[in-house]
């Protein structure tokens, strides 16, 4: 997936050539313009507006044809409730012709959290009846703040489900990300929380067992759910 984040492009490949891909002059303006490709396609990514774009990958043993994603067909949706209430676009959610891929962008208003309550996808579990209950997915988050000062706080924690903490290597880390930076979730719960007076986006990058966000929630945390009165009316953005 090569996805816009400002600029617009063209993007040449063997398999197709795209232009004006993007538009949007920062994160903040409006959703983005992606381009997924096929494995062992190779690609030239031409600025016709100056800017910046993100490229994500993963492994693969499947073939699906080139697909342009549009700014104006993104599904927009809010999430959550009172001060967890957030803006998921779906730039490739489950259910798209793709093998592994799922991308979202999040945005969380000043003093908001998102990814809560706490939640995880690092074991392949089905029921009886096979369906997804959760998905083994490994993360990555690139963050955006509305001011260059700006940053966010994220725990990725892991409990004794998870494989790295069975097999003797828990993790429990606190980090602070900044503008352009990007966190890693291999396995774990992984809550997001927004400084006030700060805006941050996320570009959320997801890739595993299943082509799917099925996950499990910190049962400790799930009753907040139950509790929300209202949605934050700062979201969605636009």
């Amino acid at each position: 997936m090569i996805v816009n984040l400002t600029g617009v492009y063209t993007i040449r490949s063997g398999v197709g050539t795209w232009s004006n891909v993007g538009g949007r002059s920062n994160v903040f303006a409006g959703a983005a313009d992606a381009l997924y490709l096929p494995r062992g396609a190779e690609f030239t990514v031409t600025a016709d507006v100056g800017g910046d774009f993100a490229v994500a990958w993963v492994p693969t043993d499947e073939d699906h044809p080139p697909w342009h994603i549009k700014a104006q067909d993104v599904a927009v949706n809010v999430r959550g409730g009172d001060n967890v209430s957030r803006q998921i676009n779906d730039l490739l959610p489950p259910g798209s012709p793709v093998h592994r891929l799922v991308l979202v962008e999040v945005y969380t208003p000043s003093g908001n959290w998102s990814s809560y309550p706490p939640h995880k996808h690092d074991v392949h579990i089905v029921d009886d009846d096979g369906a997804l209950i959760e998905a083994d997915l490994e993360e990555v988050y690139f963050y955006r703040i509305d001011k260059p000062e700006g940053y966010a706080y994220q725990r990725v924690y892991t409990d004794e489900n998870s494989p790295l903490h069975r097999a003797g290597f828990p993790i429990d880390a606190l980090v602070r990300p900044e503008h352009n930076s990007a966190v890693l979730v291999p396995e774990g719960y992984h809550p997001v929380v927004s400084a006030p007076g700060y805006t941050t986006y996320y570009l959320n990058v997801l890739a595993g067992s299943a082509q799917s966000l099925a996950n499990q929630d910190d049962p400790r945390y799930s009753w907040v759910k139950d509790d929300y009165a209202a949605v934050d009316p700062r979201v969605p953005l636009y």
